[in-house]
């Protein structure tokens, strides 16, 4: 048997069998077994000198080998990186992409007789387990680079301390498994694939893994471009990775450098390099160029959708069938995930929250985007810093809630959406069939006594409530569907939604994507249509993107395309479908283009066609802003991150900015209006298709539509806007009874 250079390959038979075979290294391996046989602890390990040789000759399969953990990659919608997490730093790369002179310095190093052996070295594993038996436990090397692979890859593959602390054990009987296992693979692989595996599995400090990530974190270069010193001070650290790791400061940057110049004594002496070549590298400086690789969402450029991601990936089926599946494909890593983050969409929301929400104030706000038609989510964005609160006030207040997602996507429990739910309430009212002005006179006041019947055929009506206008109930008014959406009247609401049916409404807002922030079920009580639901913005930006699509709800979703390992491309495709009729959207959006002109956010607009509803909630507990156009639906919240019960909306500064009460017309609004015109530059402006006016135009109102008073400016003084109802109190859910 012969080596024939780095490959490996050998005359005649391959491997460790044929070697075996060989009559030389069978002389020589049975002598070393014979030797090693009547030392004490290898007789006490069970391997007399009658088996010795069948020990080694009857193999055992080569172990096991699973991909290696890598990093997971997210990408945004242009194919720019911006986030990674990952169990191990690492990058799987073929030996080819390795420089000659890094693989001539491992070798050099860790088995300079590596091409000549079949698995075994003989004569360091003969030295190694005399010193090793007289210790009584194992004291020296002498170990081939393919049983330092073998114990790389058992520790790689322990599932638990316990297995992983066996394939590390300081005993001769793991020295003999690791043998076997090795002679195994050496009949398996060649020289070079051994050779390809071990670089990319060794640990080098620093937390890189393999050989890849280790020239990008020691000195910024990939594999391929390592110099000699460089491949020598790698080559030097895999020994000792942690007492050499160069991150953690002078004295172990020291021994690196010790460790370094032993790699290169050791290349002059086997002839991998020049003596006057080490001695020349011996001269230069460590030369570090520390590349920091962060992991996790708390480093990335956007941390909330990076956590979406992350969290899509542990709870949906469609990455694993079980959440224990699910967790062991992400902590393997090795994928590539196109998002559909749009830059542009996620700056402009980004500066149009820190342009009014300060990171350092209590109340917060937060803004999902998503596209119509696809369920594309292109922008997560909040006022505070993502992150755990590290006590260094020069990081300021963070925190660790997805703020504009629900719970099953690292968010809170979200906040009552307020008017915003009077769109389910219009909907479902023209898919009965009701024109646009076709309404009904309504008091000053209302009491839900009796009408309200919930989707199990329950009575959920509550005597004991009663219902305002934002003007507190000093008049009341005639209104339609078109005024009384634009003026946002709690009674026309509730006398409406108690017309049609509560479990009609109900319906439509769950066919639209609505569920409660915090994954339990509606409320499904009177006050439904006012929003007394916990909602996050995403979930809502969803139902009102369906509008925009003219009835075509698409689940939201943030992974476009995935990569896998063997560079497979897989697309996401959208999940959609037809919720309400596209004539329907059609009457939905040309009410709700009133809102901008006529209504509640009049004297506000982004100079494009658009649609959408505010919302403010009792009390002032919060406030909302949903809104669209035909390329782009957008919701946006505020509240108290401290509790927003607790600590209303009253008598505030947010931003800078004093606020006697915040509506949804006065902060989330003007931020709605603000990052939407950012996001759509460039984009071709584009109309909503007319409604049909033949079954939507008409109707009929008992007289003129009153404007009711009570509503607030944007400073929130009275004037004209959205604004909040009272209520006694009642037993039901806490009730929102805003216009």
């Amino acid at each position: 048997m012969t080596a024939r250079g780095e490959t490996g390959h050998y005359d005649t038979e391959r491997g460790p069998v044929a070697c075996l075979r060989t009559l030389a290294i069978c002389g020589a391996l049975g002598g070393l077994l014979t030797a090693v046989a009547a030392l004490p602890v290898i007789g006490g390990a069970g391997l007399a000198a009658k088996n010795a040789a069948g020990v080694f000759a009857d193999l055992p399969p080569a172990p096991h080998e699973p991909p290696l953990a890598e990093r997971t990659v997210l990408l945004d919608r242009h194919g720019r990186p911006f986030a990674q997490f990952y169990s191990k730093n690492r990058t799987t790369v073929d030996l080819g992409d390795v420089a000659p002179i890094m693989r001539k310095a491992i070798v050099a190093i860790e088995d300079s007789r590596f091409y000549a052996h079949g698995g075994l070295d003989v004569k360091g594993t003969l030295r190694a387990l005399v010193t090793n038996t007289t210790a009584g436990g194992v004291r020296q090397g002498g170990s081939s680079l393919t049983q330092q692979l073998v114990k790389n890859i058992l520790v790689e593959n322990a599932r638990t301390e316990a297995e992983r602390a066996r394939a590390q054990a300081p005993n001769v009987q793991r020295k003999i498994t690791e043998l076997r296992y090795a002679l195994a693979l050496e009949e398996k692989y060649s020289k070079a694939e051994i050779l390809e595996r071990y670089l990319n599995i060794a640990y080098f400090g620093a937390g890189a893994f393999g050989v890849e990530a280790a020239a990008q974190r020691f000195f910024s270069v990939p594999a391929s471009k390592l110099s000699l010193p460089q491949a020598a001070t790698l080559a030097g650290a895999v020994r000792t990775p942690y007492r050499t790791d160069p991150s953690l400061g002078g004295q172990h940057q020291q021994r690196l450098v010790q460790r370094r110049n032993l790699v290169l004594d050791r290349m002059a002496q086997t002839g991998a390099v020049t003596r006057a070549e080490a001695d020349a590298a011996r001269r230069t400086p460590l030369s570090l160029r520390l590349k920091p690789e962060p992991g996790g969402c708390a480093a990335s450029r956007y941390p909330y959708f990076c956590v979406y991601v992350h969290r899509e990936l542990l709870t949906n089926p469609v990455f694993g069938p079980t959440l224990q599946e699910r967790e062991r494909r992400l902590a393997r890593g090795g994928i590539v995930l196109r998002t559909t983050l749009d830059p542009a969409a996620q700056k402009a929301a980004e500066r149009a929250i820190s342009a009014r929400v300060d990171p350092e104030d209590t109340e917060v706000a937060a803004e999902a985007m998503i596209e119509p038609g696809t369920g594309r989510i292109r922008a997560l964005a909040a006022s505070k810093k993502y992150g755990r609160n590290d006590g260094n006030r020069k990081n300021g207040p963070r925190t660790t809630f997805n703020l504009a997602a629900d719970v099953a996507h690292g968010g809170g429990m979200g906040l009552q959406a307020g008017s915003t739910f009077k769109v389910f309430t219009l909907a479902a009212a023209l898919q009965k069939g009701w024109r646009f002005n076709r309404g009904f006179a309504t008091p000053g006041r209302y009491v839900p006594g009796s009408g309200f019947v919930d989707c199990a055929g329950r009575q959920v009506n509550d005597p004991n409530a009663k219902i305002f206008n934002a003007d507190g109930g000093r008049g009341g008014g005639a209104y339609s569907l078109s005024t009384g959406t634009w003026n946002s009247v709690n009674i026309f609401f509730m006398k409406l939604e108690r017309k049609i049916g509560l479990c009609p409404v109900v319906k439509t807002a769950r066919a639209l994507g609505i569920a409660r922030a915090d994954g339990t079920p509606l409320h499904e009580v009177p006050t439904f249509t006012l929003g007394i639901n916990e909602m996050d913005p995403l979930t809502v930006a969803g139902a009102f993107a369906t509008f925009a699509a003219r009835g075509r709800y698409c689940r939201p979703v943030a992974i476009a395309e995935i990569t896998d390992r063997d560079g497979r491309r897989v697309p996401v495709a959208s999940s959609c479908r037809q919720v309400i009729g596209p004539k329907v959207a059609d009457a939905v959006n040309h009410v709700l283009s009133g809102v901008f002109s006529r209504g509640t956010m009049r004297g506000q607009d982004i100079g494009r066609p658009a649609a959408g509803k505010t919302g403010t909630n009792n009390d002032y507990t919060s406030a909302w802003f949903a809104g669209y156009t035909p390329a782009l639906a957008a919701a946006v919240s505020v509240g108290d991150i401290r509790g927003s019960y607790r600590h209303p909306l009253r008598e505030v500064r947010i931003g800078g900015q004093y606020y006697s009460r915040v509506q949804g017309a006065s902060l989330p609004g003007p931020i709605w209006v603000d990052s939407m015109t950012a996001a759509l530059r460039g984009v071709p402006a584009a109309r909503f298709r007319p409604p049909d006016m033949s079954r939507f135009g008409g109707g009929h109102t008992p007289r003129t539509a009153k404007a009711p008073a009570g509503d607030r400016r944007r400073d929130g003084r009275p004037g004209r806007g959205d604004g909040p109802g009272r209520k006694r109190p009642h037993p039901l859910p806490r009730q929102t009874l805003d216009r």
